[in-house]
């Protein structure tokens, strides 16, 4: 209670002294510093634990252990999130996406840490997912509850929101240009001059806390020793084309098991010992699938002979056999998707974001190498093909090539690398948007209408509620009652419809009042005529889950002034008018537009 005063007293305080504007930059150095120590605090979690139960491990021979843990950690995490949390917490950045769409950027308090601990435990234990989504989650919902606990308005929220998104990259990348352009790009936020200042604040704040926390050096001590040439323009685009089809194969696979592991939802062990079976088999016999697995991408980007490559062969049944490296890397390239998908399907916690990154390096590598074993044209480096390939497959899977650009350049301080960069990207990325038009984080919630874009006009639909434009209040009539009785109902009645319901609530039909003023006030028909003779069925229907673009839609075609809303089940939930819908639509225009 205390504590709720001294914050009451300070938003006083602030109100009377700083404006709302200064402050929104205060809220954003907040927000940045403290996604950069959920960033750092998270790495320190997952380091120690997979340290710990992974150190006396042979570099040279099948590990059986592999077989347990992943299971475990996927255990833990779910009876964390299962008696701990009892709320979902996976799939971070759709979770942001959808509170962006749907609830005007309202994330739950528990989310400031309840992803940190269970992404850590499932990570830890060689789940084979990133932390990145997780941190995304975590640092969003800084921002949000920091903007609430000082009462900001929504479109405030919104901008701290992606505050927090953009200091989460950038604090656990040190990438603060990707960090800003992931939330343009990825979050789909509109940025003006005025929110441009905070996003940087949280940026920079971010980036130069996690330099404290963790040192000045880059992720990947990466050396560049073949400068770009136009005559590498071709394998460059080749790369970017097929890094294009396996993004589209890591979404649809992805797709595909997703919803094959929600089928047993309902029966949790199951479904545990399903996808811990799967992940912990595939650990076993690829043991560079364990975890993030940045550990083997900097095999790739940091090495320069097969004898550094062949490190990534360690601790599985290739160890040693250098033939096998290139069938090695093509299997883990394919098989990660199985993995990633297991670990969040058993009941982990985790993202795509490092999946995507992992994939497109294995992916990268397999590709220079296989030209160069094959001698199909001039060499092309492999450590360079490495990055370019991470670029390309995040940018396809995420729709967001210049994030892919900016973050491989900040990740490894090769700025040289531009323009390849730029043509790998753009190929992939107009691949995949031949198949898919939306990213792997935004897909399901355009299917259901419930994602906000850059198109104003959809985005104020997005925001609309359709809860809030109901009207609840109405008086039904049955089937069989008389023409008598049905004249007191619209006597009593403020509106020009009357639903006509069965037994169980069920919409049959309406009374449109107007349609009957010739015999309203013909009192010898009133016995002869009953409710089903004068009921007409209403111009469409629609149903509470309804995007309101549809809304929109039916209005339009139809022309009608009121249309019934229905339950899933059929029944009748209330109706909305024209008038109540456009001018909702109207407010949240100019709210939207206004700076």
């Amino acid at each position: 209670m205390q504590e709720y005063k001294f914050i009451t007293n300070i938003d006083r305080w602030r109100q009377k002294n700083i404006s709302d504007r200064q402050f929104v930059l205060v809220l954003a150095f907040l927000v940045g510093f403290l996604a950069a120590v959920a960033a750092y605090v998270l790495h320190i979690i997952i380091h120690q634990i997979e340290s710990l139960i992974t150190s006396g491990f042979s570099l040279i021979s099948i590990n059986w252990l592999y077989l347990l843990y992943p299971v475990v950690g996927i255990w833990l995490t779910s009876l964390f999130v299962k008696y701990v949390v009892r709320d979902h917490i996976s799939h971070g950045i759709t979770r942001v996406l959808y509170a962006i769409s749907t609830k005007r950027s309202e994330l739950k308090a528990h989310n400031t840490w309840t992803s940190i601990v269970a992404s850590a435990i499932t990570i830890g234990f060689g789940g084979s997912v990133g932390a990145e989504a997780p941190i995304v989650l975590t640092g969003s919902a800084i921002g949000s509850n920091l903007g609430r606990l000082f009462h900001m308005d929504k479109r405030t929220l919104m901008l701290l929101v992606g505050c927090g998104a953009t200091a989460a990259v950038s604090g656990i990348f040190k990438a603060p240009i990707a960090g800003l352009v992931f939330t343009l790009e990825v979050l789909m936020l509109d940025l003006t001059m005025a929110s441009l200042l905070p996003i940087l604040i949280s940026s920079v704040t971010a980036t130069c806390f996690s330099y404290f926390f963790t040192g000045g050096e880059s992720m990947y001590n990466f050396q560049i020793d073949s400068l770009w040439s136009l005559d590498k323009v071709p394998p460059t685009i080749l790369l970017g084309i097929a890094c294009g089809f396996l993004s589209l194969y890591f979404m649809r696979v992805m797709s595909w098991c997703e919803d094959g592991y929600a089928k047993l939802s309902n029966r949790p062990y199951l479904k545990l010992l399903a996808g811990g079976l799967v992940l912990s088999s595939l650990i076993l016999v690829f043991p560079a699938l364990y975890g993030e697995g940045y550990s083997s991408l900097r095999i790739f980007i940091e090495g320069n002979s097969e004898a550094d490559w062949n490190q990534v062969l360690r601790g599985s049944m290739f160890a040693g056999q250098t033939k096998f490296l290139l069938l090695y890397v093509g299997l883990v390239m394919l098989t990660k998707v199985f993995a990633t998908s297991a670990t969040n399907g058993a009941g982990g916690c985790g993202g795509t974001f490092a999946p995507s990154l992992f994939i497109g390096g294995f992916a990268g590598f397999f590709f220079a190498r296989f030209w160069n074993v094959q001698q199909i044209g001039e060499y092309i480096p492999e450590k360079n093909f490495t990055l370019y390939g991470m670029a390309a497959v995040m940018a396809a899977v995420m729709h967001a090539p210049l994030t892919g650009v900016f973050l491989i350049a900040e990740l490894t301080g090769g700025y040289n690398l531009f323009i390849p960069l730029i043509i790998v990207t753009v190929c992939s990325y107009l691949t995949i948007n031949i198949f898919e038009n939306h990213s792997i984080y935004a897909v399901r919630l355009a299917r259901q209408g419930q994602l906000i874009t850059h198109h104003t006009d959809k985005s104020v639909m997005t925001m609309m509620n359709m809860q809030s434009i109901i009207d609840k209040e109405y008086t039904s009539v049955d089937l069989n009652m008389e023409m008598g009785k049905l004249i007191h109902v619209i006597s009593a009645s403020r509106n020009n419809y009357i639903p006509v319901v069965n037994d169980s609530g069920n919409l049959i039909g309406e009374i449109d009042i107007t349609k009957l003023r010739h015999i309203i006030f013909r009192t010898e028909l009133y016995h002869r005529f009953h409710v089903n003779q004068l009921m007409s069925p209403p111009a469409a229907t629609l149903v509470v889950d309804d995007p309101m673009e549809r809304v929109m839609k039916v209005f339009d075609e139809t022309g009608a002034q009121v249309l019934p809303v229905l339950e899933t089940d059929g029944q009748l939930c209330g109706y909305i008018s024209r008038t109540r819908l456009y001018s909702m639509y109207r407010q949240l225009v100019a709210d939207f537009s206004a700076e």
